[in-house]
């Protein structure tokens, strides 16, 4: 059994970027932190855009799934989700997940319209080989951080700092593939390794 799930990968000069967009993040609230506050920030090489998470898989599944994905997606058309805002999951009061994402104005639009689908039709692809659906509408996000304790208080630096209210420019992340990934969990940290990759059409 391996633990596994399908994601787009981040480009080097993306990576950079969160990076450059955490510093600054860090910067502008952590002064206002209160003890016992605790921020679980993602290492920039191991962010990327998750599609279905899988869990736990038996490897005989692996090509089967690539087969089904590459079925699914194979004729859709590549695309790119721009990175235009910084936002919070649940709410702003007391957050748990930090993201950067698209702007609510393209989250309306005829794109958003098409990542979705592709999203629906890998959820099908993996229903097909016995994964549940997804229950959840899909929201193209990057995961920044995770807050592990002092919500609240990390709500009111967030507030006070006005960065959830100011535009990010990131430019875009490219959706042109879609990689399974197998995760380890280790001392350190999660260990991701690449078992196969599905291009979109060109």
């Amino acid at each position: 059994m391996i633990r596994a799930f399908l994601a787009v990968e981040l480009s080097q000069e993306l990576r950079a970027g969160l990076a450059t967009v955490q510093q600054e993040l860090k910067r502008r609230i952590e002064p206002e932190l209160k003890r016992g506050t605790r921020i679980s920030w993602a290492q920039p090489a191991s962010i990327h855009l998750t599609l279905k998470f899988l869990g736990d898989m038996d490897e005989q599944v692996i090509d089967p799934l690539r087969i089904a994905v590459e079925q699914a997606i194979g004729s859709r058309v590549a695309m790119t989700v721009p990175l235009e805002r910084l936002g919070v999951f649940p709410h702003p009061q007391s957050p748990r997940v930090l993201w950067v994402g698209p702007s609510e104005n393209w989250e309306k639009g005829a794109e958003a319209k098409r990542i979705a689908e592709i999203h629906d039709a890998i959820d099908e692809a993996c229903e097909g080989l016995s994964f549940l659906r997804e229950a959840r509408l899909f929201s193209p996000h990057l995961t920044l951080a995770r807050i592990k304790m002092g919500e609240r208080h990390v709500g009111v630096a967030l507030a006070k700092s006005g960065v959830l209210d100011r535009p990010v420019s990131l430019g875009s992340l490219a959706v042109g593939s879609v990689v399974l990934m197998q995760s380890e969990l280790k001392p350190t940290g999660s260990v991701y390794t690449k078992l196969w990759k599905v291009e979109l059409a060109g």
